[in-house]
Protein backbone atom coordinates (compact mmCIF):
# COMPACT_ATOMS: atom_id res chain seq x y z
CA UNK A 1 0.00 0.00 0.00
CA UNK A 2 1.54 3.43 -0.97
CA UNK A 3 1.93 5.52 1.92
CA UNK A 4 1.26 9.22 1.99
CA UNK A 5 2.22 11.72 4.74
CA UNK A 6 -1.07 13.48 6.38
CA UNK A 7 -2.44 16.97 5.12
CA UNK A 8 -1.07 20.39 6.95
CA UNK A 9 -5.49 20.63 7.76
CA UNK A 10 -4.55 16.93 9.91
CA UNK A 11 -1.56 18.66 11.12
CA UNK A 12 -2.89 22.17 11.68
CA UNK A 13 -6.18 20.13 13.80
CA UNK A 14 -3.31 17.93 15.87
CA UNK A 15 -1.53 20.85 16.96
CA UNK A 16 -4.35 23.33 17.50
CA UNK A 17 -5.65 20.98 20.22
CA UNK A 18 -2.69 20.46 21.76
CA UNK A 19 -2.06 24.52 21.88
CA UNK A 20 -5.52 25.12 23.24
CA UNK A 21 -5.74 21.46 26.17
CA UNK A 22 -8.47 20.30 23.77
CA UNK A 23 -9.45 16.97 23.48
CA UNK A 24 -9.00 16.07 19.09
CA UNK A 25 -12.05 15.91 17.62
CA UNK A 26 -12.47 12.23 16.60
CA UNK A 27 -15.10 11.05 13.22
CA UNK A 28 -18.17 9.46 14.75
CA UNK A 29 -17.59 6.36 12.50
CA UNK A 30 -13.74 5.90 12.03
CA UNK A 31 -14.27 1.61 10.94
CA UNK A 32 -12.89 2.11 7.46
CA UNK A 33 -12.36 -0.40 4.92
CA UNK A 34 -8.55 -0.67 5.38
CA UNK A 35 -8.07 -1.45 1.18
CA UNK A 36 -10.16 1.93 0.77
CA UNK A 37 -8.48 4.24 3.69
CA UNK A 38 -5.30 5.52 2.97
CA UNK A 39 -1.95 4.91 5.05
CA UNK A 40 0.25 7.43 6.19
CA UNK A 41 3.90 6.74 7.12
CA UNK A 42 3.77 5.95 10.47
CA UNK A 43 5.27 2.64 12.64
CA UNK A 44 5.01 1.75 15.97
CA UNK A 45 7.47 -0.26 16.80
CA UNK A 46 7.34 -2.97 19.11
CA UNK A 47 9.10 -1.16 21.97
CA UNK A 48 6.93 1.60 21.52
CA UNK A 49 9.17 4.02 19.71
CA UNK A 50 7.64 5.71 17.05
CA UNK A 51 8.97 6.26 13.43
CA UNK A 52 7.47 9.02 10.57
CA UNK A 53 9.03 7.71 6.99
CA UNK A 54 11.71 5.50 9.23
CA UNK A 55 12.83 8.05 11.13
CA UNK A 56 12.52 7.97 15.24
CA UNK A 57 10.30 10.51 16.69
CA UNK A 58 12.30 11.82 19.95
CA UNK A 59 9.69 14.64 21.56
CA UNK A 60 7.39 12.55 23.14
CA UNK A 61 4.89 15.22 23.23
CA UNK A 62 4.53 14.78 19.79
CA UNK A 63 3.86 11.05 19.68
CA UNK A 64 0.98 11.78 23.08
CA UNK A 65 -0.43 14.11 20.45
CA UNK A 66 -0.63 11.62 17.68
CA UNK A 67 -1.65 8.58 19.80
CA UNK A 68 -4.52 10.84 20.96
CA UNK A 69 -6.05 10.57 17.55
CA UNK A 70 -5.03 6.54 17.78
CA UNK A 71 -8.01 4.11 17.02
CA UNK A 72 -8.01 0.25 16.35
CA UNK A 73 -10.59 -1.64 14.42
CA UNK A 74 -12.14 -4.67 15.45
CA UNK A 75 -9.63 -6.59 12.76
CA UNK A 76 -6.53 -5.10 14.04
CA UNK A 77 -5.78 -2.50 11.86
CA UNK A 78 -4.55 0.66 13.28
CA UNK A 79 -5.77 4.67 12.07
CA UNK A 80 -5.02 8.03 13.02
CA UNK A 81 -8.43 9.78 12.91
CA UNK A 82 -9.92 13.19 13.03
CA UNK A 83 -13.47 14.09 11.22
CA UNK A 84 -11.60 15.21 8.30
CA UNK A 85 -8.74 12.81 7.24
CA UNK A 86 -7.80 9.14 8.38
CA UNK A 87 -5.08 7.08 7.41
CA UNK A 88 -3.98 3.55 8.67
CA UNK A 89 -0.33 3.13 10.38
CA UNK A 90 1.83 0.60 11.06
CA UNK A 91 2.15 -1.30 14.69
CA UNK A 92 4.61 -4.05 15.40
CA UNK A 93 2.43 -5.31 18.47
CA UNK A 94 0.47 -3.16 20.84
CA UNK A 95 1.27 0.97 20.39
CA UNK A 96 2.01 1.63 23.87
CA UNK A 97 4.41 -0.34 26.34
CA UNK A 98 3.86 -0.73 30.16
CA UNK A 99 7.22 0.15 31.65
CA UNK A 100 6.43 0.45 34.89
CA UNK A 101 4.22 -1.26 37.42
CA UNK A 102 3.39 -0.31 40.66
CA UNK A 103 1.18 -2.37 43.28
CA UNK A 104 -0.77 -1.26 46.37
CA UNK A 105 -2.61 -3.60 48.87
CA UNK A 106 -2.58 -7.25 49.13
CA UNK A 107 -4.50 -9.80 48.28
CA UNK A 108 -7.97 -9.45 46.50
CA UNK A 109 -7.67 -5.90 47.45
CA UNK A 110 -4.28 -5.41 45.60
CA UNK A 111 -4.38 -2.76 42.97
CA UNK A 112 -1.72 -3.08 39.95
CA UNK A 113 -1.14 0.24 38.32
CA UNK A 114 1.23 0.83 35.12
CA UNK A 115 2.76 3.94 33.57
CA UNK A 116 3.37 3.64 29.78
CA UNK A 117 5.76 4.98 27.68
CA UNK A 118 3.81 7.96 27.18
CA UNK A 119 3.11 8.95 30.73
CA UNK A 120 -0.68 7.11 30.70
CA UNK A 121 -1.50 5.56 33.96
CA UNK A 122 -4.00 2.72 33.81
CA UNK A 123 -5.09 0.38 37.25
CA UNK A 124 -5.74 -3.15 36.03
CA UNK A 125 -8.98 -4.18 36.62
CA UNK A 126 -12.33 -5.67 34.86
CA UNK A 127 -12.48 -2.59 32.20
CA UNK A 128 -8.73 -2.78 31.84
CA UNK A 129 -7.47 -6.54 31.97
CA UNK A 130 -4.18 -7.94 32.22
CA UNK A 131 -3.87 -11.18 29.46
CA UNK A 132 -0.92 -13.04 28.31
CA UNK A 133 -0.11 -14.63 25.10
CA UNK A 134 1.82 -17.41 24.63
CA UNK A 135 3.98 -18.15 21.61
CA UNK A 136 2.98 -21.41 20.25
CA UNK A 137 6.67 -22.44 19.31
CA UNK A 138 9.02 -20.93 22.41
CA UNK A 139 5.93 -20.26 25.13
CA UNK A 140 7.48 -17.28 25.43
CA UNK A 141 4.82 -15.04 27.04
CA UNK A 142 3.81 -11.63 26.16
CA UNK A 143 1.68 -9.68 28.79
CA UNK A 144 -0.65 -6.86 27.82
CA UNK A 145 -3.04 -4.70 29.76
CA UNK A 146 -5.98 -2.46 28.12
CA UNK A 147 -5.63 1.40 28.22
CA UNK A 148 -7.95 2.28 26.19
CA UNK A 149 -10.55 1.94 23.23
CA UNK A 150 -9.31 -1.21 22.49
CA UNK A 151 -5.64 -0.29 22.43
CA UNK A 152 -3.37 -2.33 24.51
CA UNK A 153 0.51 -1.41 26.40
CA UNK A 154 2.96 -4.56 26.04
CA UNK A 155 3.96 -5.29 29.51
CA UNK A 156 7.68 -5.04 29.33
CA UNK A 157 10.24 -7.96 30.45
CA UNK A 158 11.23 -5.97 33.78
CA UNK A 159 7.53 -5.32 34.76
CA UNK A 160 6.57 -8.85 33.90
CA UNK A 161 8.71 -10.28 35.98
CA UNK A 162 7.93 -7.71 38.89
CA UNK A 163 3.98 -9.33 38.24
CA UNK A 164 5.80 -12.68 38.71
CA UNK A 165 6.92 -12.10 41.79
CA UNK A 166 4.01 -10.94 43.86
CA UNK A 167 1.64 -13.86 41.72
CA UNK A 168 -0.23 -16.34 43.96
CA UNK A 169 -0.83 -19.63 43.29
CA UNK A 170 -4.04 -21.86 42.69
CA UNK A 171 -4.93 -25.26 42.33
CA UNK A 172 -6.69 -25.49 38.80
CA UNK A 173 -7.06 -29.43 37.75
CA UNK A 174 -3.57 -30.66 37.15
CA UNK A 175 -2.25 -27.18 37.10
CA UNK A 176 -1.12 -24.21 39.70
CA UNK A 177 -2.21 -21.12 38.13
CA UNK A 178 -0.05 -18.21 38.24
CA UNK A 179 -1.84 -14.60 38.88
CA UNK A 180 -2.30 -11.18 40.13
CA UNK A 181 -5.22 -9.31 41.37
CA UNK A 182 -6.03 -6.08 41.05
CA UNK A 183 -9.27 -3.81 40.99
CA UNK A 184 -11.06 -7.18 42.62
CA UNK A 185 -9.89 -9.33 39.35
CA UNK A 186 -7.71 -12.28 39.44
CA UNK A 187 -5.51 -12.25 36.20
CA UNK A 188 -4.03 -15.37 34.87
CA UNK A 189 -0.16 -14.96 34.28
CA UNK A 190 0.83 -18.60 33.49
CA UNK A 191 0.87 -22.12 35.46
CA UNK A 192 3.20 -25.17 36.00
CA UNK A 193 2.38 -28.49 36.22
CA UNK A 194 1.17 -29.49 39.94
CA UNK A 195 3.75 -31.74 41.54
CA UNK A 196 1.92 -35.22 41.39
CA UNK A 197 2.43 -36.82 45.12
CA UNK A 198 4.76 -39.92 45.04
Amino acid sequence: MRKQPPSPAFLAELIESHRTGAEPRVAPQWAFDPDACGAFPFRIARDGTWYYHGTPIDRKELCKLFSSVLRRDDKGNFYLVTPGEQGRIEVEDAPFTAIEVIASGSGRRQMLTFRTNLDQMVTADAAHPIRVVEDKATGEPSPYVLVRDNLEALILRPQFYELVEIAEERQKGDEVELGVWSGGEFFRLGSVEAEVAS
